[in-house]
């Protein structure tokens, strides 16, 4: 049976607008706190820049590139481009309805969003007015377009008011050329001829909304924010002072911001990449957003200098850029309308009183973040950097915080000493700039410093430390699911390992060993690496399962990632499951694979969580005929991370940590609040929590489990404190 047909699969680009919706949809839940919902509408917002500038971009330099293989849905890419201007724009419309109702409900807890600048009375309308003065106008650079100034580069994300200005108001700054271009006089209308068009960049630097002062006479004591681009709208006529404003309106433009790097024929890849990232700020645009509303003749020059297709403008009813609402979010005086911030657990077998290594030596820990507290993992390089028995840390560096205690860390044992090594990965998307400032400061510290292997980026999250002791040399090593991110820790689900283990200490210098130098190791004890072992390691298991059923054993997948669309594996899981194997998959984001089909998918059942934490954790368990065999990794069934990045797959072998493992999957499968389920079509569903069952939270119970554990290890602890010291006889 062929299980590769393209009517077997979800197309990748509307999996992920699948995806986002969901996101969406818990603005848009009235069960959620008012500012939680205000979150999710702006994290659904920030997630859309980033798919137009990626995806879309990508899509849109396959057309151009006369690109016309088809995807694992059999869609072309122009096709593909034709479906997202069909789901995209009623998308968006629904995120402004969400919008609206958010709006009007802050209103009635305290916080008014003035919409327009007209809505201003003239008491504040005065207060407006000054800050523009005071603290707007000198930040500003009006850019009037002309014969002889040509039209402005437009930054990525940037918010502009472009505005329509009449001559006739008064002398022009700086006569016109009397050499205008012929063909532009011969668009232009006479009454266009008239009209002359600039533009000003809302500045990124001043705070994207003003809180208004109190009213005395409020008892309500309520909070008033207008948007700066409305502060500077009303005041848009300073800034062209010898001409009357016709009209204005802000506008926003999205660019291509995927890097193109010829990593082969760059002499300095660090160079070549600050270069490229300058290059976002002018690539191709492909999104414009513009106010609804917005004069005919100035959609009509935005369209023409930034060369964009009408299907790529957004006409929007409300303001630009909702990512400034998790500014808002962040309002003092609103903590009921907000969950409230839960501190990560204490980690039982780790103890403040020993170093970390000891209690590593007990066996193997198993982390959980953000139920329990990431301070293991940076006291493990800084215990390291301190540790005079330490003679080596190597590590995997993709994405850090901006403050990064382990970046410190690692510079701290260089300066001591200790041979340090650091893989970090400039092609981290985003993170590019942030990666190349880290990577100059260790190898200021005496780090030895690598960028990375050429046609791959390097995604995998692990942290070698050598240290000699009595009865030898011992390799310590932490491998994780999720960054080496200490600010992230607190708000992604992702598992961690910490290990003393001497076959995958042997292993993790084979990996440091091949990404430092050339040497490719012929097999691995425990760690499976893509891209040229990984890959192959997961359909063997999954045709494991497929074989155990067909024998008649015991047999199952259950496993959870944030994106599956990987057509191989896809196929084996189609093919295990056509034979009896059943699959419970929990795919936060993009899912290619398609349920309920006949005789193919019956037996796979596929799950998404959208909840107060992401989800970002990869765990794999195979049944094995009933001796499980679970794994986790950095890497999501995809064919980036199996085909074209370095990432490991690493083993829980501990019986006690597998049993966690197994709850942590299972308790997510029994969720009946947040659980998403898919449908055959792709779209999700929750479903009813029906009369009398128990609600069902995992993320809430993982939270109340994980401090139950810190508790009863802290009595433990004190109990086993305690001498007991007999009284005196009283006789």
């Amino acid at each position: 049976m062929d299980f590769t047909k393209s009517e077997y699969y979800i197309n990748r680009e509307l999996s992920w607008v699948r995806f986002n919706d969901r996101v969406l949809s818990e603005a848009e839940n009235a069960e959620i706190l008012l500012f939680e919902r205000l979150k999710f509408l702006s994290i659904s917002a920030s997630n859309l820049d980033e798919f137009f500038m990626v995806r879309v971009a990508s899509l849109k330099d396959m057309v151009h590139a006369g690109y016309t293989k088809k995807d694992i849905a059999g869609l072309r890419p122009k096709e593909q481009l034709d479906m997202l201007v069909e789901v995209l724009h009623p998308f968006v419309e629904k995120q402004y309805r969400i919008y609206e109702e958010l709006r009007r409900s802050c209103a009635g807890v305290g916080l008014e969003i003035i919409e327009h600048h007209e809505d201003l009375d003239e008491e504040d309308g005065v207060y407006v007015d000054r800050y523009f003065q005071d603290s707007v106008y000198p930040v500003l650079t009006p850019m009037a377009v002309d014969a002889s100034r040509p039209f402005p580069l437009i930054h990525n994300k940037s918010l502009n008011i472009c505005a329509l200005l009449s001559r006739r108001g008064g002398e022009h700054i700086g006569k016109q050329s009397s050499k205008g271009k012929k063909e532009d006089k011969e668009e232009r209308t006479e009454e266009e001829r008239d009209l002359e068009f600039a533009t000003v960049q809302v500045p990124g630097v001043l705070p994207r909304f003003v809180l208004l002062p109190q009213r005395a006479s409020d008892e309500s004591k309520k909070i008033r924010i207008i948007r700066l681009e409305e502060v500077i709208e009303r005041n848009i006529r300073k800034l062209f002072l010898n001409f009357k404003v016709v009209d204005a309106a802000p506008f926003r433009v999205m660019r291509n911001a995927d890097l193109t790097i010829e990593e082969e024929e760059a002499e300095d890849l660090l160079q070549e990449i600050e270069k490229q990232i300058r290059k976002r700020q002018w690539g191709e645009a492909i999104r414009l957003e513009v106010e609804e509303g917005i004069d005919k003749r100035l959609l009509k020059i935005l369209k023409k200098e930034l060369r964009i297709s009408q299907e790529d403008i957004y006409k929007i009813s409300g303001p630009l850029d909702l990512t400034f609402l998790m500014k808002v979010y962040g309002l003092d005086g609103f903590g009921k309308y907000k969950i409230k911030s839960k501190e990560p657990q204490a980690v039982p077998e780790i103890q403040r009183d020993i170093d970390i290594f000891t209690s590593i030596r007990q066996g193997d820990i198993l982390l959980h973040h953000p139920y329990q507290t990431f301070e293991p993992v940076v006291r493990f390089v800084e215990e390291a950097a301190k540790d005079p028995n330490v003679l080596a840390i190597k590590q995997t560096l993709y994405r850090v915080s901006g403050n990064s205690p382990i970046v410190r860390a690692l510079a701290e044992a260089a300066q001591n000493g200790k041979q340090v090594s650091v893989l970090v990965e400039l092609k981290a998307r985003f993170d590019e700039e942030n990666n190349i400032g880290w990577a100059r400061m260790l190898e200021k510290a005496g780090c030895h410093v690598i960028y990375g292997l050429v046609g791959l980026k390097t995604h995998c999250k692990i942290c070698l430390v050598v240290r000699r002791e009595e009865d030898g040399i011992r390799r310590y090593v932490h491998l994780g699911t999720g960054n080496y991110n200490d600010a992230t820790a607190k708000l992604y689900t992702d598992m961690g390992l910490l290990t003393c283990g001497e076959r995958v200490g042997e292993d993790a210098t084979a990996v440091f060993n091949m990404l430092s130098g050339y040497s490719e190791p012929v097999g691995w004890n425990r760690l499976s690496l893509a891209p040229l072992w990984l890959k192959k390691r997961l359909i063997k298991l999954i045709h494991r399962e497929r074989d155990n059923a067909l024998k008649g054993r015991t047999s199952g997948i259950k496993a959870k990632m944030n994106s599956i669309c990987d057509r191989d594996v896809i196929a084996a899981l189609y093919e295990a499951a056509a034979s009896g194997v059943k699959v419970d998959l929990m795919v936060r984001g993009i899912c290619c694979l398609r349920v309920g089909i006949p005789g193919v998918s019956d037996n796979i059942h596929v799950y998404s969580i959208v909840g107060d934490y992401l989800e970002h954790s990869r765990i794999f368990i195979f049944d094995n005929d009933h001796d499980p065999e679970v794994f986790m990794s950095s890497a999501d069934w995809m064919p980036r991370n199996l085909e074209r990045r370095v990432e490991i797959m690493f083993p829980i072998e501990d019986q006690a940590l597998k049993k966690e493992a197994i709850h942590i999957i299972d308790l997510q499968l029994k969720d009946n609040v947040k659980k998403r389920v898919m449908q055959p079509d792709g779209t999700y569903l929750i479903p009813p929590i029906p009369e009398g069952e128990e609600r069902i939270c995992c993320q809430e119970i993982f939270g109340v489990e994980a401090a139950k554990k810190a508790s009863n290890a802290q009595r433990k602890k004190t109990k086993d404190a305690r001498v007991f010291i007999p009284m005196e006889n009283p006789g």
